[in-house]
């Protein structure tokens, strides 16, 4: 099965660029979000391919005015990756590893011309690998990148202009995940769902600042780093512990942050702390993440399209379809000797089951 991509030398296995190994959770994605500095406008964009599914999906969202505006988009993939579009969703690479473009064709309303360009290169964080009992439930490796945003997004007639200082967050993820159906063979013995999940891509005035955290229920981290990242850094300019740590207080009642505290250790020096203020939740189920109709990879037809608008007051914050969150934060960083330093980012989380650290 030949395809576009097997003209070009991104070979990794013996076989055609169609098949990717022999997990059929295999999949490759983009993601990306910007807000502009004032935090009037915030979008997040995701773009998925899974080989051994043959589907496509994409999704586009905006929030405005206190609602989230959302265009969903599947296809049939027939096993061509090169072709970087579902229905109106469409990602353009113009420069690898630097400059993106995200475009919403019209649909419903909605519409979106936006472009990416990193402040310094991608990191790339640990190998993401994780198991239940015997069985694969991770294995991907991610890049992440922060960057300036241009561009404009459009809802119901009213265009929005992205504000200079516009800024955001993409990443590019590929591997193995849960997509798709569920798988209907349970893990023996039986395992609680389990999972907790922090990540907090920040933009300062001359740096960017990326923390995460994957932990089991007792708190011990099975994948974390922290990286400080000067603008026009290469990996060499990279500042990077796994020991960093995160203090989070949690709304009563809720898996959500109400504050915390991020403190960075560094080599003879005060360690570096960054406060955080969470403010609106973009609910990830807009760009399709435990979405229970738009769930990544599920299959939809031979080509759908769908807008839907989630109303953001009044949401359950524990009904299931909404613990996955990013809090668009106001973060204050403190070091050693200098002033502190406002910044604007975001607190991704998820928490599903047990999670000792919080009482949970």
């Amino acid at each position: 099965m030949l395809t576009k991509a097997d003209d070009f030398p991104i070979h990794q296995t013996p076989e055609p660029i169609a098949y990717s190994g022999t997990d059929r959770n295999f999949y490759d994605r983009y993601f990306f979000n910007g807000y502009n500095p004032d935090g009037s406008v915030f979008f997040a964009a995701a773009f998925g391919v899974y080989p051994h599914l043959n589907i496509a999906d994409a999704h586009f969202s905006v929030i405005v005015d206190g609602v989230e505006h959302c265009i969903h988009a599947s296809r049939i993939l027939y096993m061509e990756r090169w072709d970087l579009v579902v229905g109106p969703i469409r990602i353009e690479v113009l420069e690898p590893l630097k400059t993106l473009k995200v475009t919403l064709a019209p649909t419903d309303g909605l519409a979106a011309e936006v472009v990416f360009e990193g402040r310094a290169f991608p990191i790339e964080e640990p190998r993401f690998i994780h198991r239940n009992g015997p069985r694969t439930f991770m294995d991907y490796t991610r890049l992440t990148q922060n960057g300036h945003y241009t561009g404009w997004v459009e809802v119901d007639g009213q265009r929005h202009a992205l504000a200079p200082g516009a800024v955001g967050t993409r990443d590019r993820s590929w591997g193995v995940r849960s997509i798709g159906a569920p798988d209907a063979q349970p893990v023996v013995p039986p395992v609680a769902p389990s999972f907790f999940w922090q990540w907090t891509p920040l933009n300062f005035a001359d740096r960017s600042v990326f923390f995460h955290l994957n932990a089991e229920a007792d708190g011990h981290p099975w994948n974390t780093r922290a990286v400080i990242c000067p603008d026009g850094a290469g990996p060499e300019g990279f500042y990077e512990t796994s020991q960093a740590t995160m203090e989070t207080v949690l709304t009563p009642g809720t898996r959500h942050a109400a504050s915390a505290v991020l403190t960075i250790p560094v080599p003879g020096k005060a360690p570096v702390t960054i406060a955080f203020e969470p403010g609106t939740k973009f609910q990830m189920r807009g760009i399709g993440y435990i979405h229970p109709k738009w769930g990544h990879g599920r299959y939809q037809g031979e080509l759908v399209v769908e807008r839907e608008d989630i109303a953001l007051a009044g949401l359950d914050p524990n009904a299931f379809e909404n613990l996955h969150i990013q809090a668009i934060s106001k973060v204050t960083l403190s070091e050693d000797g200098q002033s502190p330093i406002e910044g604007l980012g975001v607190f991704e989380q998820l928490i599903i089951g047990p999670y000792a650290p919080l009482g949970l």
